[in-house]
């Protein structure tokens, strides 16, 4: 059992994929897990995971309003909240100018905004107390970024940025924040969770259409193993000096070290026309 026991965790999106392996993990270490979910049938199968230690909470975390009530409620009847994982969202696949600003909205809505909502509500109780850690769930799709996801990785780069800065203002009163980037895991991402726009502009199929067909040919054949990674956010959990963000997978690994060293060719290549912005001195 992990020396976190008698932890209280509330995960989003835990009927599935990397939610439901966070929840599992927290559950097998000890932990009380809150898991939010979007319909009963799900409610029920995730309370028969630990009768007594497995509280499904019914919410769409797009549903904003309802957010502050429901982890009122649920501090009140499970516990203070210890540890929040913003796991819960989706991804938009589909070239930028065939997609519509609804889609775009949608996107954050679900990747951005609850996720704050989120945080916004658990945040009065952690300051109070002196202490908790907010995960939020990213992407390497936060950091780098692929044709065809544009508005995915928007999200993905906006909740990194909001982590960031967010950890800084709340550091000084014992609370950790921590950015989760997963590289590609064995979920339904890239499946039946994925929204994809229909293509309607020729001019994108040389750029689109490989990339959407290789996207679905590896869907259920990442490399990632989501038990590996809720092992990993148990080791993030249980960190004295937790990072501000962590990357999973040696895929996500390998494209964040190449985009570091482009950055930096890009930023050195052009560094005169930086400096040469500014009054003589």
């Amino acid at each position: 059992m992990s020396s976190l026991a008698h932890k209280t965790f509330l995960i989003t999106g835990v009927s599935s994929g990397l939610g439901r392996a966070f929840a599992r993990a927290a559950l097998d270490a000890g932990h009380k897990v809150v898991g939010t979910v979007r319909r009963e049938d799900d409610a029920d199968a995730f309370a028969a995971l630990s009768p007594e230690r497995a509280h499904p909470l019914v919410l769409d975390v797009t549903d904003f309003a309802a957010i502050p009530g429901a982890v009122t409620a649920t501090e009140r009847d499970v516990g203070p909240i210890d540890v929040l994982v913003n796991n819960a969202g989706y991804g938009h696949e589909g070239v930028l100018e065939e997609s519509s600003l609804d889609d775009l909205q949608r996107q954050f809505a679900a990747n951005v905004f609850g996720p704050v909502a989120l945080i916004k509500a658990v945040l009065p109780g952690m300051r109070a107390r002196r202490r908790g850690h907010i995960v939020n769930v990213t992407s390497m799709g936060g950091f780098v970024t692929m044709p065809g996801i544009s508005f995915y990785c928007g999200s993905k780069f906006a909740l990194e940025g909001i982590s960031e800065a967010l950890g800084k203002e709340v550091r000084p009163f014992g609370i950790h924040v921590t950015a989760l980037a997963p590289g590609q895991f064995r979920t339904d991402w890239a499946g039946r969770s994925m929204d994809r726009t229909p293509r309607s502009l020729p001019d994108y199929d040389s750029v689109m259409d490989p990339v959407r067909a290789a996207r679905q040919a590896k869907s259920g054949h990442q490399p990632g193993d989501p038990a590996k990674a809720a092992q990993a956010l148990l080791a993030l959990i249980d960190a004295a000096e937790p990072p501000a963000h962590l990357f999973l997978g040696e895929d996500a690994l390998a494209l964040v070290d190449a985009k570091i060293q482009a950055l930096r060719a890009e930023i050195t290549s052009w560094a005169s026309v930086s400096r040469d912005t500014g009054f003589p001195t």
